[in-house]
């Protein structure tokens, strides 16, 4: 015979790429669960800040530089029996304000005697407090500001910009000496979060009078929003990534043999 013709075909596939599911079934198994975890960190984080947390806007500058006129913050729900001092706290006074919350920190709780000042600077009990927060360069120094106890189940308020600040200093001649109910607070502020400023810094000038307030959950439910979006989009991810590794390992494969 003149010669042996043989043919030989390619898998009907097309180049040997399956039409079922792309990639391993480990790895299909690890990209659902990494998606399912994912979105269930993601939403308990919103979740959870839902139910912690209050936002506001803060109009004035009386906060500056802390929080500028016009940032969003975000408070910590509180009852007013957990305020401590040093603490920037969102509060409901009808004296101070009637329609609206007033966002001040407090300096200085029931019991305490705060006076200004001692070398510019602000007393408590007796002790200078350093107040880092203050605007560069300016004194914690008020005029007219008598030495004023503070009634057991009330708080003194201040503005961190002194000057411009209608705080405690502003209703020193109200009945409770400009003093605000502990009831009255309903938050404390954690975070600007517009701009992103970021978390508030622990006021350690208070250090040496008391405990100081820990700060709420706010870092953890981040983490949490963050983790569940890179897991999701990470998981999401593995089909299309484990089709185009497919497809080209299916065009790097030799040719299938003709016929001859």
């Amino acid at each position: 015979m003149g010669g042996e013709s043989t043919t030989r075909t390619a898998p009907h596939s097309g180049g040997g790429i399956s039409s079922g599911p792309v990639g391993s079934r480990t790895g299909q198994r690890l990209s659902g669960l990494a998606v399912a975890l994912g979105l269930v960190l993601f939403l308990a984080g919103f979740g959870w800040g839902a139910l912690v947390y209050r936002p506001y806007t803060v109009p004035t500058s009386s906060m500056s530089p802390t929080i500028a006129a016009g940032d969003r913050v975000l408070a910590e729900r509180i009852d007013g029996g957990e305020v401590r001092r040093g603490d920037v706290v969102v509060f409901t006074d009808k004296t101070w304000a009637s329609d609206s919350a007033v966002v001040k920190r407090v300096v200085a709780i029931g019991g305490d005697t705060v006076a200004c000042c001692t070398d510019g600077k602000l007393t408590v009990n007796g002790k200078q407090i350093e107040e880092p927060y203050l605007p560069a360069g300016s004194l914690a120094e008020i005029k007219n500001f008598p030495t004023v106890t503070v009634p057991d189940g009330r708080l003194f308020l201040l503005g961190d910009e002194r000057e411009g600040s209608l705080d405690s200093t502003a209703h020193l001649s109200d009945a409770a000496q400009g003093t605000v109910a502990r009831g009255a607070v309903t938050a404390r502020v954690d975070a600007v979060v517009w701009p992103m400023n970021g978390m508030l810094k622990r006021p350690t000038g208070f250090e040496t009078l008391g405990d100081l307030s820990r700060p709420g959950p706010l870092r953890t439910m981040g983490w949490m929003i963050v983790v569940g979006a890179v897991l999701v989009l990470g998981g999401g991810a593995y089909g299309p990534i484990a089709k185009r590794t497919s497809a080209r390992r299916g065009r790097n494969q030799p040719e299938p043999a003709g016929a001859r």
